[in-house]
C-alpha cells in the first residue's frame, strides 16, 4: 500500500477523503496539524496557504510515496503556484473533489486546469459523500 500525503486549501476536502478512504464515519473535522494516519498524512490547509509553510510540506512529503493536490470543483481561485508540484520529489496526482456538486452545465474545468497548471498529469474527479469514483483511487493507490 502507498501512503498518499493531501494538500489544499482549507474545506477543499481532504479530511473527507481521508475518512472515505479508511471507511470512517464522515463528519467535518478542521485538520488543525499535520495529521499522520496509517495511509494518510492530512495536511491543513493554511499550509498551502501561507508561504511560509512550504518547507514543512516539503519536509513532511519525504513520509509519503504519492502526493495528492487537492482541488474543491467549484473553486474558483487558485492556490496552487504554476509549478508547485516540482517542489516534491514524489509521485504527484490531482483531486478534483465534491463533484456531486456539480449542476447541469457546469464542469470541473477550472480546478483540472489549474492543477495542471501546477505541474500534476494524472487526475481523479471524486465525491467522497457520494463515494464517486472513491474505488478508482483506491486501486491507484494499491489499497484494499
Amino acid at each position: 500500500m502507498k501512503k498518499v500525503m493531501f494538500i489544499g486549501s482549507s474545506g477543499s476536502g481532504k479530511t473527507t477523503l481521508y475518512q472515505r478512504l479508511e471507511s470512517y464515519d464522515i463528519g467535518y473535522d478542521k485538520t488543525q496539524v499535520i495529521e499522520f494516519h496509517k495511509n494518510v498524512i492530512d495536511t491543513p490547509g493554511e499550509y498551502l496557504e501561507n508561504r511560509g509553510y512550504y518547507s514543512a510540506l516539503q519536509v513532511t512529503s519525504v513520509e509519503a510515496d504519492i502526493v495528492a493536490l487537492i482541488m474543491d470543483c467549484k473553486a474558483r481561485h487558485c492556490v496552487f503556484p504554476p509549478g508547485f508540484a516540482r517542489m516534491f520529489t514524489k509521485p504527484i496526482i490531482g483531486i478534483v473533489t465534491k463533484t456531486d456538486l456539480i449542476q447541469e452545465g457546469e464542469n470541473t474545468n477550472y480546478a483540472e486546469d489549474s492543477l495542471r497548471l501546477s505541474g500534476v498529469n494524472e487526475i481523479f474527479k471524486i465525491s467522497s459523500m457520494k463515494n464517486y469514483k472513491i474505488a478508482e483511487l483506491r486501486k491507484f493507490l494499491e489499497w484494499s
